[in-house]
């Protein structure tokens, strides 16, 4: 029940992202937009910094846990104080988001052209199937990219409090508990502090977008990625942790931003929501693939070793950056976007 509980929250989270971003790409001009993206970056990241130094604020505040039927530790209550803090702002968010942002309402052509399309249940899957035909170049490029990265960021996730308790603290979950709780606060820790570099260097990587173009600064940004979490799992003072994680911030909101400037381009108009939602495809299935397959390779071939899980997810981000380097450079401008060899 928890498992599926969770699933549904992480599906609806998953499904909810996309609808902003084309709401971005709906809303703003062309010259807006690399702006629009990565200030959607700069909230992910401040929201997500403050998800997780609430960790540790909340272990300190919050004291007791359950006992099991044998009278055995059970869930620390402060895990229940997070979750519940966290339902609270979920809801929240959505009902803000619904009540104060307005749609721009369809011209006269947009209606008659919506209400004269077949309506029936397997209309909308034979819209996806239709786009996926028709999809740019440039978004199966980028389907290759979002592979290796986003199967590189779900090892990460799974792994960083295993890998910082082995690395720093030399505990598993099954040895000392006290200490594995202490490795997973501070790898909440980190993950605030890269969170934090990610709202800092977000509207930065706007600027260095125009200048040198989205396809090189999302290629340096993975690089930077990919050599942090190499590093990372060979660190064993937990104050020196911090130091990796600047380039692995920087990386995650290019991820957020970056890769909507390089497409959104190509998108015909009327298809930004089928192809947002596209993209989040892109993002879930390389996580639906690591989770049915990564527990062989790290039974198998990683030695059931969370460094070397992290080190395999840096390989990864690397993989991303080559990838990348397929994608075909785009020239941001103050008026629009154009495709390198295009007529301005």
């Amino acid at each position: 029940m928890a498992a599926g509980l969770l699933w549904i929250l992480d599906a609806a989270n998953n499904t909810a992202m996309e609808p902003y971003r084309a709401f971005i790409a709906d809303k703003l001009p062309d010259s807006q937009r690399p702006l629009g993206f990565l200030t959607q970056s700069f909230f992910t990241g401040l929201g997500i910094t403050l998800a997780n130094l609430s960790l540790g604020f909340f272990k300190n505040i919050i004291t007791g846990e359950t006992k099991t039927n044998d009278g055995q530790s059970g869930i620390p209550y402060w895990v229940f104080g997070s979750f519940f803090v966290g339902a609270f702002c979920s809801i929240t968010s959505v009902i803000w988001s619904i009540t104060k942002t307005p749609e721009i309402p369809p011209t006269d052509e947009e209606l008659a052209e919506l209400r004269s399309r077949k309506s029936g249940i397997l209309e909308p899957l034979k819209e996806i199937f239709s786009a996926i035909k028709d999809m740019p170049k440039i978004m199966w490029q980028l389907a290759l990219v979002y592979l290796f990265q986003w199967y590189a960021m779900f090892c990460y996730w799974q792994f960083v409090s295993l890998s910082i308790a082995k690395s720093v603290f030399n505990t598993t979950p099954e040895g000392n508990k006290e200490m594995y709780e202490q490795a997973v606060v501070w790898a909440g820790k980190v993950n605030g502090f890269y969170n934090i570099v990610t709202f800092a260097s977000a509207f930065g990587l706007v600027w260095l977008a125009r200048k040198f173009s989205a396809k090189y600064v999302h290629i340096t940004c993975l690089f930077l990625a990919g050599m942090a979490l190499l590093i990372f799992p060979h660190i064993t003072n937990k104050n020196l942790l911090f130091a990796p994680m600047v380039g692995f911030g920087i990386a995650w909101a290019s991820m957020m931003g970056v890769p909507y400037i390089m497409v959104v381009g190509n998108i015909p108009k009327e298809r930004y929501g089928v192809y947002m939602g596209i993209i989040n495809m892109m993002i879930v299935v390389p996580m639906i693939l690591q989770t049915l397959s990564f527990g062989f390779i790290y039974k198998n071939f990683l030695g059931d070793n969370p460094a070397a899980a992290i080190s395999f997810a840096g390989v990864l981000l690397l993989l991303a950056a080559l990838a990348t380097m397929r994608i075909k450079k785009d020239r941001i401008t103050d008026n629009t976007v154009i495709p390198a060899g295009s007529a301005h």
